[in-house]
């Protein structure tokens, strides 16, 4: 299984309502992510979005940023929002960072959880679904073929078209991310695509149906088990002492709950929502190293994972205590977790 870190690009808030200045986190970032390849750590993988209380909307760039200070790490996406790019363009760019990289990239298609990219850029919110469908179908075919003819109805068509330059040994490693729908899990196992599942709240046993789906329907259509994926994206954060790590965390995240969840009717975050997902049940992974040790050894038990992602910047947490967080996880938590995993 595959330890890595996801992240979004907070900006830090603080209790003024003051954001922290883009550049200033962008730095930072550079900063982790180089941290991350210095404690073995096996992939990392940044969010898209367009708004103020985040730094980053072209991971791309990040991410080819961060192909020139690292080594060893796979550098993704997490996730591209494919509804409203263009597919023709976001595979030039990955396939650009894999030649920089030489080949750790990988794209993480999605639709994003929050929607500002489709007035950005011109898209209709009633076309959500055709959006991501017409333009998964092109991404993937670009991916095969390097001179392809394509029509569709969201962009203009391809006639006998070049698409250049072309990813380490022509392929370039394509996820795509679900946030919980059977139809995403379907189209998942019947194209034979890797799967990561974002569990970012109740408890994640409920995820179990979906999994197994999953697994059915790739297998069903004949797709080589040898190149099953299939991974977890969660809420997490490391430190030297369980309590005042999460007592350091609760303001921060659920500051950031509630600043999304204001949008989108949610009741106020409470402590003792925070403090139940961070149970041996719950979907938050939150504490020291030795209960997160376990807490993934039991995730991956359960689903059978092949990649372990800990979204480790929601709401914002210093730099600091990231550096701390991703320390803990390369050289305390990751070799206690691969060691359990190789007896």
């Amino acid at each position: 299984m595959e330890l890595g870190i996801g992240m979004f690009g907070d900006l830090q808030i603080n209790a003024k309502g003051e954001i922290q200045p883009a550049q200033q986190r962008l730095q930072e970032i550079i900063a982790e992510i180089k941290l991350m390849d210095e404690v073995g750590l096996d992939f990392y993988g940044i969010g898209e979005h367009h708004r103020p209380d985040y730094a980053v909307s072209s991971p791309e760039i990040i991410l080819a940023a961060a192909a020139t200070v690292t080594k060893n790490i796979k550098l993704s996406s997490a996730v591209s929002v494919l509804s409203s790019s263009d597919p023709v363009k976001l595979y030039q760019n990955f396939a650009t960072i894999d030649l920089i990289s030489n080949g750790r990239a990988e794209l993480m298609a999605g639709r994003g959880s929050f929607i500002e990219s489709f007035p950005l850029f011109g898209y209709n919110l009633q076309d959500y679904d055709e959006l991501y469908e017409e333009k998964l179908e092109l991404l993937l075919k670009i991916n095969k073929e390097p001179k392809i003819s394509w029509k569709g109805k969201f962009r203009s068509e391809l006639k006998n078209q070049e698409v250049l330059p072309r990813a380490v040994n022509d392929n370039l490693k394509i996820w795509v991310a679900v946030g919980g729908t059977p139809e995403s899990v379907e189209r998942a196992g019947r194209l034979g695509l890797p799967v990561m599942f974002a569990i970012i709240g109740g408890q994640p046993i409920q995820f179990k149906p979906l999994f197994d789906y999953y697994k059915k329907v790739y297998q069903a259509y004949g797709h080589d088990m040898n190149k099953f994926d299939v991974g977890v994206h969660m809420h997490s954060l490391f430190g030297e002492n369980s309590n005042e790590v999460a007592d350091y965390y609760y303001p921060l995240y659920s500051a950031q709950m509630n600043r999304i969840g204001k949008s989108r009717g949610w009741p106020p975050y409470q402590r003792n929502q925070f403090d139940g997902g961070r149970s041996s049940s719950g979907a938050l992974i939150i504490g020291d190293a030795n209960e997160s040790v376990d807490k993934i050894l039991a995730m991956q038990e359960t689903f059978g994972l092949t990649r372990f992602s800990a979204h480790m910047d929601v709401g914002g947490p210093s730099h600091a205590a990231m550096m701390k967080s991703i320390e803990i996880f390369g050289t305390k938590i990751a070799p206690e977790v691969r060691k359990a995993l190789n007896k």
